[in-house]
């Protein structure tokens, strides 16, 4: 079995698929050492690891080495969160699609929201990129690759429950693998996507939403926690740090 099958597997298994979010190798090797069955790559945790926000300011290239490396020394599949695409060419997308699948990684998390402006993609045009992306990776030798078409309407719209299942069936039809769904928080409207869309949904952890099992009652397939473990990291960080400085001492640094 190919790990893109694999990978394809693990969103109609029984169980919910607890997705691992890394940001650079030790955090993916820790993820695989502690059991993840799954990776998938947070932008924002690789940004603030190289001293940037989130929103495409990396050059794709740096970011894709990044990948290259998490992908080549895990054994478990890995999925690699490449925003928007880096660009607003529909060919240079395409393009940067292809270069991820080629570094070794079998899915990929593409948004909708624009990057140089506030708003979302109109549906049309996403589905447009979504269906020439589709036959890009088919013809070059990733059928079955994952797309997980994330829409952001729950970031940006102050009703977005209709316009969530109109863009997430849309997207399916234009070759989506699964539905990415972040900042939905309402039970009743996590329900609701599920049971309309014909894909894997998933959701994003937010203060509230946490629990596996409980998403898993609601229809949820995969369930990630995104730059929340990368963000208390570098809490842990800055706090330890701070005491040293403070204290003038080490010793809290071998206080288990």
């Amino acid at each position: 079995m190919t790990k893109i099958q694999e990978f394809n597997d693990l969103h109609i298994s029984e169980e919910l698929l607890f997705l691992g979010n890394a940001w650079d190798l030790l955090s993916a090797l820790t993820l695989e050492k502690v059991g993840f069955k799954a990776i998938g790559t947070t932008s924002w945790g690789i940004a603030n690891s190289l001293g940037y926000i989130d929103g495409e300011l990396i050059d794709f290239d740096r970011h894709l080495s990044i990948i290259k490396t998490i992908a080549e020394n895990v054994n478990i599949p890995v999925s690699a969160d490449i925003e928007a695409g880096y660009s607003e060419n529909v060919e240079i997308v395409v393009n940067n699609v292809l270069k991820t699948a080629d570094v070794g990684v079998v899915g990929i998390n593409i948004e909708d929201s624009l990057k140089k402006q506030k708003g979302l993609r109109e549906i049309s045009k996403h589905c447009n990129l979504l269906e020439k992306i589709r036959i890009a990776l088919d013809t070059n030798g990733y059928k079955n690759f994952y797309i997980n078409a994330r829409t952001d309407t729950y970031f940006q719209r102050e009703n977005p429950l209709l316009e969530t299942i109109d863009r997430a069936k849309s997207y399916v039809e234009s070759g989506a693998s699964g539905i990415f769904v972040p900042g939905v928080k309402l039970e009743e409207d996590i329900r609701e996507v599920a049971l309309k869309i014909k894909a894997p949904l998933n959701v994003l952890s937010l203060p509230g939403l946490t629990n596996c099992n409980k998403l898993k009652e609601l229809g949820v397939k995969r369930f990630s926690f995104g730059n929340a473990l990368s963000d208390k990291y570098i809490t842990f960080l800055e706090k330890n740090t701070e005491q040293l400085i403070e204290s003038k001492d080490t010793a809290h640094l071998y206080i288990d």
